[in-house]
């Protein structure tokens, strides 16, 4: 039996995850990557064009609204991007029979569980970008099209606006930092998400059963750590690397999550159980300090900051 390469709309090809995604699912099928331009998720009419247009057998949705302290004020248009424009694709998606492949985040949890959460934890989230994205997330199952639903959390790479990129920045312009201990999760590359990700739509496209695959998975890098741990590691790292860094690891300090004047609160636990994209999907997630030793090579050879 001949397997065909399924067509692949990918929505948000300029994120960070988007950037990634272009090249891993490049060898799945025929991509048609769109960016905020072709395909705004503001613009409801135009996003049923597009799916209608192409008649995919995948759409990947990375687009979303993640500016999480200005959405406690643009409430409107993050639930606009985060829930209606999901629903609007898991409606075209069960029209033509596709999957709906879509990213949430931790942040759908208050962080107050002791241990790991898992896809049958409730959400219960802290701020205005959690409710849109835990709204989407109900959209999505509301509707009943097949769907992949990626939960993930602490998410980077080298390109894009992420913790690591950010921390190395404010290491080359200053001699001491400070940076939250009280706050922990697993930093997860959107090289390790794309990855799995294709190797997910590999896995339903070869099933003849694969509707049984639908439905929530958690996707992080495996172990954890906190966010001071985490940026002292980074250091460390780019110290070696000859990065020109005025504060190493040692001019890292810890501070509380409270002492941070931020606008939205944030979860203090951001671990994810991922033991059943594990189970049924057959992936390996590496430690988390794997991918950010790549990160910092990559940023040492390239010198994207």
């Amino acid at each position: 039996m001949t397997v065909v390469s399924p067509k692949i709309l990918l929505l948000g090809k300029d994120s960070q995850l988007g950037w990634e995604l272009r090249r891993s699912l490049s060898a799945i099928g025929p991509l048609i990557a769109c960016d905020r331009q072709s395909a705004n998720l503001e613009n409801e009419d135009e996003l049923r064009v597009q799916v209608r247009h192409h008649q995919p057998s995948f759409i990947v949705n990375t687009a979303a609204y993640t500016a999480v302290d200005k959405a406690e004020t643009e409430q409107a248009k993050a639930y606009q991007i985060n829930e209606t424009a999901v629903r609007i694709l898991a409606e075209e998606a069960s029209r033509i029979g596709a999957w709906l492949v879509h990213y949430s985040t931790d942040y759908v949890f208050d962080g107050e569980k002791p241990s790991p959460y898992t896809e049958d934890d409730e959400p219960r989230p802290l701020n205005i970008y959690g409710l849109s994205k835990a709204a989407g997330e109900r959209a999505i199952r509301d509707v009943g099209c097949k769907h992949l639903i990626i939960r993930s959390g602490w998410l980077y790479s080298a390109h894009g606006s992420n913790f690591p990129r950010a921390i190395l920045r404010r290491a080359i312009e200053r001699d001491q930092l400070e940076v939250v201990s009280d706050s922990f999760g697993a930093p997860t590359s959107a090289h390790l998400v794309a990855d799995v990700t294709a190797a997910m739509l590999g896995r339903l496209n070869d099933l003849a059963q694969s509707e049984e695959l639908s439905g929530i998975y958690h996707l992080t890098s495996s172990g954890e750590t906190s966010w001071y741990d985490y940026a002292q590691f980074l250091l460390s790292l780019a110290q070696n690397r000859g990065l020109p860094i005025k504060a190493n690891a040692k001019r890292v300090f810890p501070v509380t999550g409270a002492s941070y004047a931020a606008v939205a609160v944030r979860p203090k636990n951001s671990r994810l159980d991922t033991s059943l994209l594990r189970r049924r999907f057959h992936v390996h997630l590496p430690d988390w300090k794997i991918h950010a030793r790549r990160f910092i090579d990559e940023v040492a050879r390239s010198r994207l900051l």
